[in-house]
């Protein structure tokens, strides 16, 4: 748990769902009681607790704590300025987020707003799916003009 460490020094974060606070510890190069005290002292980092108050920290939560780990560490920040950085970058991704969608939206109306769906584009779409499903593929033998299916 050598604070000195740096970012490139950590290890590959492996792809499993969710880790112990000890395995978070290594993965980040941070003592179980720092994660602890920054769970309190930054509101983006809530891991699931199970039984007993077991901790156990998802993907995204881990490069969550990498990241407070560099801007205390590497960068120099205080707690209270890495929280202002952190709260500034996650409002800027929420603000994108609903930027994009609300321009998914308007695509999907006729540019009035009020939500009504371009049926002649809709229509359209779905012709062309039914017209695709009813393609026979190459080589595909011919079905009986009664119907009955061959066997």
């Amino acid at each position: 748990m050598d604070p000195n460490r740096k970012k490139a020094d950590l290890p590959p974060i492996p792809a499993k769902r969710y880790f112990t606070i000890g395995e978070v510890s290594e993965l980040c190069g941070v003592k179980p009681h720092v994660l602890r005290y920054w769970e309190q002292e930054f509101t983006q980092l809530k891991p699931v607790k199970r039984r007993g108050n077991r901790r156990y920290y998802q993907h995204h939560e881990v490069l969550l704590i990498r990241r407070i780990r560099e801007l205390l560490y590497e960068e120099g920040f205080t707690i209270s300025g890495a929280r202002n950085r952190l709260d500034d970058v996650y409002s800027q991704g929420r603000e994108a987020a609903r930027a994009e969608a609300a321009e998914r939206s308007e695509a999907k109306t006729n540019g009035n707003g009020r939500g009504k769906v371009d049926l002649v584009f809709l229509r359209r779409e779905l012709q062309e799916i039914v017209d695709t499903l009813g393609e026979k593929a190459p080589g595909e033998p011919e079905e009986p003009a009664n119907g009955a299916a061959l066997h």
